[in-house]
């Protein structure tokens, strides 16, 4: 057994960091644990401070996109909430996957077998092979754009390749001045590890400027408090684009022979002193240059680890690795 007194002395070793920037939060929740707001229009959000889902009310019914597991029921009181404040009906007919994965989508079967589910042909393939319960295989899908209308109202689905994972999708809302992307850009906070645990990453360094391509003014990131702006999306570009820079610089500068001298015949050891050396050299003026900035950015894991996909993307993307051998 735990007692107090251990419990207590492990908290006390846990690290301390910068304050969060008050830029950087959102809203206060509601004792039940959730703030749902008004978007625009008929459009609404709802946040439990660190997953974003949203809802859209019409005449024939309740579109819901994304259903977190960490929001869960509190999305369904959201809904009520609002739909009892307006005078309009709470039924869900429709939800629409963003992307395949859980931490989004594992409250998607609470809205019963009867709502007509959304997404991408990939998301549909990816959902069979993972085969859970919690997240029903979308019914209606699509390859690169579809347009989902209920009540009047209509949001653009669009495809535009690979990102955060193989099916992320763009969501447009034209009549609410709105687009919902998630898990690229963190709304006043630094990606966490390997940009947001992303699977492609040219694709997702790609994608802000996609994103700023559609007519907006309200970012639905996914992720966190508030409500992102295109300011947002640009200072997320820089901070990627600073990394970049400094990846280049240290991939060139940085000696490997001490590393690979020192180690020998163990090779792999040479080359994690070798790329372990380049990461920190670049990682760090992107800390310093940011804490303060985002949220986040002194915890150092999050910008290294993310440094280290990048560099490693240079390395093999972009290219060269390395010089050829004569």
């Amino acid at each position: 057994m735990t007692s107090p007194a251990s419990g207590a002395s492990s908290a006390a070793d846990l690290p301390d960091y910068a304050p969060i920037p008050q830029s950087a939060l959102g809203p206060a929740l509601n004792d039940q644990g959730y703030y749902v707001g008004r978007v625009e229009r008929n459009l609404y959000w709802v946040t439990d401070g660190v997953y974003q889902s949203a809802f859209l009310t019409t005449r024939d019914g309740v579109v819901v996109f994304d259903a977190p597991p960490s929001i869960g029921h509190n999305l369904r009181r959201a809904v009520d909430e609002i739909a009892a404040a307006n005078g309009v009906t709470n039924r869900v007919t429709h939800l629409v996957y963003s992307h395949h994965h859980a931490d989004h989508g594992g409250a998607a079967s609470l809205f019963g077998g009867d709502v007509v589910r959304v997404g991408h042909e990939e998301t549909r393939r990816l959902l069979l092979r993972d085969d859970d319960p919690a997240r029903p295989v979308p019914e209606v899908t699509f390859q690169d754009t579809y347009t989902l209308e209920v009540g009047g109202e209509r949001a653009e689905l669009a495809w535009h390749g690979p990102n955060h994972s193989p099916d992320n999708i763009y969501i447009h809302f034209p009549g609410h001045d709105t687009l919902m992307f998630i898990d690229v850009v963190n709304a006043g906070w630094v990606p966490i590890y390997n940009l947001n645990l992303s699977e492609d990453v040219i694709g997702y360094t790609q994608a802000p400027a996609i994103a700023l391509d559609y007519p907006w003014t309200h970012f639905i990131c996914g992720h966190l408090g508030r409500l992102a702006t295109r300011d947002d999306v640009t200072v997320h570009q820089q901070y990627i684009a600073d990394i970049e820079a400094s990846a280049r610089e240290a991939l060139a500068t940085v000696d490997p022979t001490p590393s690979y001298m020192h180690y020998g015949q163990n090779a792999w050891a040479g080359v994690k002193a070798h790329l372990d050396t380049v990461t920190e050299r670049a990682a760090a003026p992107i800390i310093a240059k940011y804490t303060g900035v985002l949220a986040a950015a002194d915890i150092e894991i999050f910008t290294t680890t993310t440094t280290f996909a990048i560099m490693q993307s240079l390395r093999l993307d972009s290219g060269p690795s390395g010089p050829v051998h004569p």
